[in-house]
Formats: structure tokens, sequence, C-alpha cells
């Protein structure tokens, strides 16, 4: 019996099991924290900067220069599983390109609610701009970038009313944008999202302020779900007047697609890099 559009349950979980789908899921994560070891050792940072009271609501900084742009990533592990100290392998490509790299931490489900996980990457983006000076960084020139569970919220930043605007623009990977699918998955064991709340955690279902660009990737190999949440997506962007781009890698799937965010050249890494740019 179909649970969401033409699928039974255990089509819809495969759907969105992406370590199912990529049986050496195991040796990106390896070479993501091996790459993000050497960034720590290799490049002056500023680790556990605390913006809030939540024992991982901490951002790990490295600088590039006076008055540089920033780029604000945001990690996946659908809202559960993950940590910031993974993600700093893009900074040296970062870096290198006169742009600032900030991982993000916050706090996860199911210890805290969906919407508190909004509230604290809110949180992040106001304390950001409030450090701006202190930081060094030019806070007309923020890009926000985020793989998986970390486009969603990268999304529900450039969906806020306030916050929206002040983005140079958004960069999401592998993105989530319609949550419905989620909380009839295996996933809502730890999210706990009942309808209404996926619709309103969902940005695909309000339209998204003026301001800056977006930029929506997604692998070749990912599953068909991905794609339609992906070109959704990019449909309500595009009607509602922002500048939009929706790109398919070829031979990529859900986890080496984040490869690119770290290699100049690479579409992914130039998104953000032309945004700070601009």
């Amino acid at each position: 019996m179909p649970v969401y559009r033409h699928y039974d349950q255990a089509a819809l979980d495969a759907q969105y099991d992406n370590r199912a789908m990529v049986p050496n899921f195991a040796d990106h994560l390896a070479a993501w924290k091996q790459g993000s070891d050497a960034a720590r050792r290799d490049l002056p940072h500023r680790a556990d900067l605390a913006y809030g009271p939540h024992r991982r609501e901490r951002i790990d900084f490295f600088p590039a220069g006076p008055a540089a742009p920033l780029h604000l990533f945001i990690h996946g592990g659908y809202w559960r599983a993950m940590d910031k100290l993974d993600f700093a392998f893009p900074a040296p490509g970062f870096i290198e390109a006169g742009i600032a790299y900030a991982a993000l931490g916050y706090p996860l489900a199911p210890e805290v609610s969906l919407d508190e996980i909004l509230a604290s990457t809110h949180r992040a983006m106001n304390w950001i701009f409030d450090h701006a000076a202190e930081l060094t960084i030019d806070e007309t020139r923020i890009i926000v970038s985020g793989h998986s569970a970390g486009g969603h919220l990268a999304a529900m930043l450039r969906a806020d009313a306030v916050l929206g605007p002040k983005l140079r623009g958004t960069v999401a990977i592998s993105g989530l944008y319609d949550l419905e699918p989620i909380r009839l998955s295996y996933l809502n064991a730890d999210l706990d999202l009942d309808a209404k709340e996926a619709r309103r955690v969902s940005p695909i279902r309000f339209p998204p302020p003026q301001g800056g660009g977006a930029v929506l990737a997604v692998g070749g190999k990912e599953s068909d779900e991905y794609h339609r949440q992906q070109t959704d997506y990019h449909k309500i962007l595009i009607a509602e007047g922002i500048a939009a781009e929706s790109i398919d890698l070829p031979g990529q799937d859900h986890f080496s697609i984040l490869q690119a965010l770290a290699r100049p050249g690479e579409v992914v890494f130039d998104a953000v890099a032309g945004f700070a740019r601009s």
C-alpha cells in the first residue's frame, strides 16, 4: 500500500537511506575526517566559538584576512548525526581563494526538536552578523551552504524574511526541501514530526524573500526523491523571481558530491566562490 506518492513503506525508506545506496560511504566519512584534521592542524583558526548555550552551539572559524567574504557550511546527518569537526576539509581551498570559512555545529535530534535546531541555526546566523567586525569578515558577502539536512537548514535560512535578504547566496547540496516524505519514513522515529510541523519546516511550502541567488546541486547517482525534491524547490525559487540554478552532477552519489565543495574548479566550489566575488 502506498504511503507517499507511489512508494510503499519499504520503497520510501529506501529512497532516503543514503548509506544503503552507497556501500563505501565510510570511505568518504574517513576522508572528510582526515582532511578536516589536516585543516585544523595546518591553518590558523578559532575553534568552538559559542553562539548559544547548548554544548553543540559552536562554530569553527578559519579567517582569510581583513574584510573577507565568509562561507558558512552546515553539515548533514539527517538532523540527528555528524559533527562540525569532520567538515573543516573545505577550508584550505576557500582560504587560498581569499574566502573565510566556518563550520557550524548545532544540537541534534532526538535530544532537541527540529524547531529547536532551526532556532539554533538562526541564532548562529545572527551571532555571525553581530560579530562580523570581530571576525574581520564582510557582512555583505556571506554565503551559506549545506549538505543533505544541512541543505535544508541553509534553505530555511534563505527563507527567513530578515536573514534571507542579507545573504549573498545559498548553495544547497543534496538538499531536502519537502519534509512530508521524511515524516512518513523511518527517519521520523528521531524527528517526531506531525503533518503540521512537517509543512511548517519545509522551505518548499512558502515563498522565499527577495535577496541573494541560490544554487542547488544533486548527484546523478542519488535517489529519485532527491532529484524530485531539487526540481520542485527550484521551480518555487524561479517562480518567485530568485536567481536560482539547478545542477545535476553525473557520476556523483550522496557522499562523493561533497568533495566538489573542497576543490577549486569544481562546480560546487565555484558556486560559492562566484557568490563571494559578485
